[in-house]
């Protein structure tokens, strides 16, 4: 059986993901990966002539309203849990302070 995926192809995805692994752990993966990767190979063996594409398994169909706002009567009790509100707007603290920047 030949291998569909390596452990340097483990361990490059494993960076991206900033996840460190170590030996057993990469071989683990490896192995599991390499598993799930021929578990989809055998869909190219099914037989799917003559079979209309599925756009979706469910018959449940989305209903799709106009976008417009409403119950602004809860905009009081909404800013009450806010633990900072002014004029109508949550406050939220300040990140980048650029009002000392000298220009």
């Amino acid at each position: 059986m030949t291998s569909r995926i390596d452990q340097d192809q483990v361990q490059h995805v494993a960076s991206l993901a900033k996840l460190s692994l170590d030996d057993n752990q990469l071989k683990y993966f490896t192995t599991q990966l390499d598993d799930i990767i021929g578990l989809f190979e055998t869909l190219s063996e099914v037989d799917t002539d003559g079979i209309k594409p599925t756009s979706s398994v469910s018959d449940q169909i989305n209903v799709m309203r106009e976008d417009v706002a409403d119950n602004w009567g809860q905009r009081d009790a909404l800013l009450a849990n806010a633990p900072e509100a002014e004029d109508g707007y949550i406050k939220v603290p300040v990140i980048i302070d650029e009002s000392e920047d000298e220009d």
